[in-house]
């Protein structure tokens, strides 16, 4: 039994021509920068600022900038459910994490040292 489950991406020309005048709008932007070289350097900024704000004002009224959107708003609800650990908890799950770690570098370290022991002092006989 397969069931044929197929995503459907809506893409209007509207929505097309949109992405590529904020295509252009960024490219536009920092042309302006470079090209504005001999002048101060605030009036460079500014102009690649404006025109990056247009591109970014331009992608939220197209589609996937509304995806974008909704996106964030579902995720702001999603975390405001999660149940945060209390300052204790954390603590005392901090201080089983360190403790793990610092008892699996001395169980390394030994296994270490015994494997070593055993190549080379008992079956190589090599001497340091």
């Amino acid at each position: 039994m397969s069931t044929n489950t197929q995503v459907e991406t809506l893409s209007t020309g509207a929505d097309k021509a949109k992405l590529a005048a904020v295509g252009v709008l960024v490219v536009a932007g920092v042309a302006a920068f470079y090209v504005l070289g001999k002048q101060d350097l605030w009036l460079r900024v500014v102009a690649l600022l404006v025109l990056l704000a247009a591109a970014v004002a331009v992608f939220f009224t197209a589609e996937p900038g509304k995806q974008l959107i909704a996106f964030g708003r579902d995720s702001s609800r999603e975390v405001k459910k999660v149940v945060w650990p209390t300052r204790k908890e954390a603590l005392q799950m901090t201080g089983y994490v360190f403790a793990f770690v610092v008892v699996m570098a001395l169980f390394l370290f030994l296994t270490d040292k015994t494997l070593e022991w055993l190549v080379y002092d008992l079956l190589m006989g090599y001497r340091r």
